[in-house]
């Protein structure tokens, strides 16, 4: 092989590494977590004004993860080599211009490419896909370069087989927590610290004041504002960002009681309650549900009982909620269960759990555990023995993260490897057909 072969040789595997690996990862850390890339395509939609698509977000999200994931593993096997580097070609060209916009009008800070297991900025985004469309146009040119793993006779199994894992693994984490929690209320994360930042790694902004004189205006520092000169008169005064520095992971989750007036017949908010939550040294439970509209009902005799088990162990109990106070109302004089009622900002909601309704157990701030409502506990498991149980032993968590990965990855892998074995055993004995005749 001549060297000019080998470096196109070489340069053709780069760039199918690259390419496909970029494409498996973002598709596979996304179907983690579809729900966290539905509220980001809404996002978009919002900027936008297409708010009637929102019930179209969901499904978008995961036809495009599988698709992602999908291609990414096809390429890097070398499945369908031909209309894989096409169908990523059309991708790059789609996204490439769009990524441009979004970097440019700057209309929401991530692109969401990755998910919540790293963030890039939209400038980074667009040039992440510039290398990316460089290395395609180099597939799609020499296609024929890139080795297939599978013959003909398994590759149409392997595609199968991936597209089904994937649409599997999306929808099981949409219908039930992720597999794997990037975010900031994660188990074992202490929400006060998430919420800290340390001072000296903060932004650094200035003060500045506008003054006017003879009709001209003119910025001034808090050194060196004209406060004795009469001769100046005061315009306004703004705060301007001097150095962008490290931001809290948490910076929106503010809790604020709700309470019913007897005196007026309705629910208002109440004083902020958020330290207590956070700083209680016994445990606390916390019902999350965004939208009380929109909240499942099939298992709420299950917070029931976790509710009357809390109250009967001394456990603080709260539901919250981004639903309005009139709606609290409603859903409360309809379903009659005594919960204490908390407002939180909807997107801070949607972030500490992916389900409506969910449970979360605290205690100090720090997450114990979460389940959603399929999986909130039996309280009978909570009441065995004559003493009273730890609920932080009898409700950890069954897998660690690291665990279920490794289930989801040994599920995807091992069936592929059959696969590979008996392809091989298929070649083989043809081969030997062959060199007996």
């Amino acid at each position: 092989m001549r060297s000019t072969d080998k470096i196109v040789k070489f340069s053709v595997e780069l760039s199918r590494i690259i390419v496909g690996a970029t494409f498996l990862f973002s598709g596979f850390v996304k179907a983690v977590d579809p729900l966290g890339f539905t509220y980001k395509i809404e996002d978009y939609l919002i900027e936008l004004g297409l708010t009637g698509l929102f019930p179209m977000a969901l499904p978008a999200a995961v036809l495009m993860v599988v698709s992602e994931f999908s291609l990414g593993v096809f390429l890097l096997f070398g499945i369908y080599r031909k209309w894989t580097v096409w169908l990523i070609g059309l991708f790059i060209i789609f996204f490439t211009p769009l990524t441009l916009w979004i970097a440019i009008a700057d209309p929401v800070e991530d692109c969401g490419c990755f998910g919540d297991a790293f963030t890039i900025s939209n400038w980074n985004t667009f040039y992440k896909n510039l290398v990316l469309l460089a290395g395609t146009l180099l597939l799609i040119v020499k296609w024929k370069q890139v080795t297939p793993l599978f013959s003909r006779k398994t590759v149409l199994a392997a595609a199968l087989f991936t597209l089904f894992f994937g649409v599997l693994f999306a929808l099981y984490n949409v219908y039930r927590l992720p597999v794997l929690d990037f975010r900031p209320y994660k188990i074992g994360a202490n929400i006060p610290r998430q919420m800290f930042t340390d001072p000296e790694k903060a932004d650094v902004l200035e003060t500045v004041f506008i003054y006017s004189k003879d009709g001209v205006e003119k910025e001034f520092s808090e050194e060196n504002y004209p406060w004795n000169d009469s001769t100046w008169i005061f315009v306004d005064m703004k705060t301007k960002l001097v150095k962008e520095g490290e931001k809290p992971a948490i910076e929106d989750f503010a809790v604020e009681a709700l309470y019913y007036d007897e005196t007026v017949g309705s629910w208002d908010i109440g004083g902020d309650i958020t330290d207590i939550i956070l700083s209680d040294p016994s445990y606390t439970f916390l019902m999350i549900a965004y939208s009380l509209e929109e909240m499942s009902l099939g298992h709420l005799d299950r917070f029931r009982e976790m509710h009357r088990y809390a109250a009967e162990n001394g456990y603080s109990f709260h539901l919250l909620t981004s639903s309005a106070s009139d709606v609290v109302g409603k859903w409360e004089q309809q379903h009659r269960t005594g919960f204490q009622f908390c407002h939180v900002d909807e997107r801070a909601l949607k972030t500490m759990i992916r389900s409506n309704p969910g449970l979360i157990l605290l205690k100090e701030g720090t997450v114990i555990n979460k389940w959603d409502d399929r999986g909130v506990p039996c309280v009978s498991l909570l009441n065995t023995g004559p003493e009273k149980p730890d609920p932080a032993q009898v409700l950890s968590p069954e897998t660690t993260a690291a665990r279920r990965l490794t289930v989801a990855i040994l599920l995807f892998i091992l069936p592929l490897l059959l696969l590979k074995w008996t392809d091989r055993g298929m070649v083989g004995r043809k081969l030997k057909v062959k060199s007996e005749k």
